[in-house]
């Protein structure tokens, strides 16, 4: 997946550049092995090779196609075998009526929080599970489960994003029960999250107000394809630079069909909406 989300992008692909520079300069990112990828990259061997071989080799191979093409076949053989894997997905929350919600941000908005004031609130409301997807260490899962809801783990490695397979595994071992929700905490990444279908029935993207308000214009993608939008930590609103009415504006500016709410959810202020809505979700797909 490398080539599609670009977590382990070949560093020769990697550039540092200031506005206007025609010309920037290469940098070289070490990239350690075993992202949890498929690395099916086609490498192109048109360059010199200065190792000594037993045979005269040339490597004037004709390997058809330019690598942006080649580039392209494996994104979308990635992302087509993952969308097969969501659409099985799908068909199990429906079968099970499972509301899916996938919660999507940079690390440090303050989903985990979110999650843990939401399991207090929905208890004995709705029954209710827990997918937590981090790179590294069961520190999320722990507090989930000290607030009182079914968690299951998922460590990524190096990987950057929870995908499809991945959560038709976790879903097998926490078995939800029927007719509940199904939290996904989504590694906290804005770019690759955004590309990958997990068969969820609605996708939310958090921003806290201690990030920036142009984060919809930087990263549009994930905010293009949420429904809902929580602009969080509103309580430190008297004490940063940011204006929730422009990140809405450019919020909007991608996705015109976007939903907002603004809460904090270490004081509580706005939850109620929050869970209301939870709580309105039916089994749709």
């Amino acid at each position: 997946m490398c080539d599609t989300c670009g977590c382990g992008t070949d560093s020769n692909d990697v550039k540092i550049s200031r506005p206007g520079e025609e010309d920037p300069a290469g940098f070289i990112q070490s990239h350690e092995p075993g992202h949890g990828h498929d690395h099916s990259h086609d490498h192109d061997h048109t360059h010199d090779h200065d190792h000594t071989h037993d045979h005269d080799h040339t490597h004037g191979h004709d390997h058809h196609g330019s690598s942006t093409e080649r580039r392209i076949r494996v994104e979308e053989d990635i992302l087509g075998q993952n969308n097969l894997a969501a659409e099985r997905n799908r068909g199990y929350f429906e079968a099970k009526g499972v509301v899916a919600i996938n919660l999507m941000s940079s690390p440090g908005s303050g989903k985990t929080t979110l999650l843990e004031k939401s399991i207090v609130s929905i208890k004995g409301k709705r029954d209710m599970a827990v997918i937590g997807g981090d790179q590294q260490t069961l520190n999320d899962a722990e507090r989930i489960d000290r607030a009182g809801a079914p968690v299951v783990q998922i460590n990524t490695g190096y990987g950057c994003h929870l995908d499809a397979e991945m959560i038709k595994m976790a879903v097998k071992k926490l078995d939800p029960e029927n007719d509940s929700v199904l939290f996904i905490e989504n590694v906290g990444n804005l770019v690759c999250p955004s590309l990958f279908e997990l068969g969820e029935q609605v996708r939310v993207v958090i921003i806290s107000v201690t990030e920036g308000d142009d984060k919809p214009l930087k990263y549009p993608t994930i905010f293009e394809r949420a429904g809902l939008c929580i602009i969080n930590k509103t309580d430190l609103l008297p004490y940063v630079d940011f204006s929730p009415e422009k990140v809405k504006s450019n919020a909007l500016s991608v996705n015109p069909d976007l939903k907002f709410m603004e809460l904090s959810a270490k004081t509580g202020e706005g939850m109620d909406q929050w869970i209301e809505w939870i709580l309105s979700l039916k089994p749709v797909y």
